[in-house]
């Protein structure tokens, strides 16, 4: 299968996912809307959501400011705009890299076999078993004056890549005893093309549901490091919208709107991905039935 046949058949199924499966519909389209609102939306800002006092603070919700303001003199709206466009790409960073890197790891370790998977499977179960939130922490806060919102992102993939990896490997260890595989390198196919050809197709769904996991991860992760104040500060995300209303007493302030926005944001954005995943795995179940 050609490289341009293999992009339309992945086109293909994920329209036809979109046509068949509502929770998966339902879920794109939010991440649609969330991607529109945080990359489009912030160039037309009338005001820089990142600076303090730049309208009058404390005001609710109105006409004039949609979602109210907050102490900082921010305009709650435009910075949920800039934070979740943020989010987003640290999210995507993680994904790309972790995913991918798991991916990878887990096809050498169980095409190869061997000294190699013995090596790659001990570095794999060496992070597997550190505590992931606790390493973050020391890293983050030993980068914390360095930290720019693509290195947040790829901090967060240290600790994604191990377990997909395992995973990865499990399922080759499975597929390279099929009869498929056996025939291609009978007929003169090499590893390469065996892992690109003969085995991607059976694992191109499950990559595809494990990103959009990661995804979930990392918004969570990067949440976390947040409210402790180890994320970019300086910067607008979800979690450091979460954290300025914390360290200002919002809530007990009366302030409801500063800290419910996020907090509704980052639930609507896990329920998305997670439609999307649940869309995908079921998808994939009724393709293998």
């Amino acid at each position: 299968m050609s490289k341009l046949k293999y992009g339309r058949r992945i086109i293909s199924n994920l329209i036809d996912i979109y046509k068949t499966s509502f929770k998966f519909r339902f879920g794109f389209t939010v991440i649609f809307l969330m991607c529109i609102m945080g990359f489009i939306l912030p160039l037309f800002s009338p005001v820089n959501p990142r600076a303090w006092y730049s309208v009058p603070k404390e005001q609710p919700p109105s006409s004039r400011y949609l979602l109210g303001t907050t102490t900082m003199g921010r305009d709650v709206f435009w910075e949920l705009c800039s934070s979740i466009g943020k989010s987003l790409t640290i999210a995507v960073i993680t994904a790309m890299i972790a995913s991918h890197v798991g991916l990878l790891i887990g096809l050498l370790a169980g095409i190869r076999g061997g000294l190699l998977d013995r090596f790659l499977m001990f570095l794999t179960d060496t992070f597997i078993i550190i505590p992931g939130f606790i390493l973050l922490v020391v890293v983050v806060t030993v980068m914390k004056n360095f930290i720019t919102i693509p290195l947040m992102g790829a901090i967060i993939s240290i600790v994604s890549w191990p377990w997909p990896a395992r995973q990865v490997r499990s399922m080759v260890l499975s597929l390279r005893e099929r009869t498929f595989v056996y025939t291609a390198r009978l007929s003169g196919m090499n590893t390469s093309k065996i892992l690109i050809f003969e085995l991607m197709p059976h694992l191109l769904g499950w990559h595809l549901v494990n990103f959009a996991n990661t995804i979930l991860f990392s918004i969570g992760t990067e949440g976390s490091l947040a409210i402790f104040g180890l994320s970019l500060l300086s910067d607008n995300t979800l979690g450091v919208m979460l954290y300025w209303a914390i360290n200002y007493y919002a809530l007990y302030r009366g302030l409801w709107w500063w800290i419910s926005t996020p907090i509704a944001t980052l639930v609507l954005i896990f329920i998305s991905f997670y439609l999307v995943s649940i869309g995908l795995s079921e998808y994939l179940h009724r393709m293998v039935r």
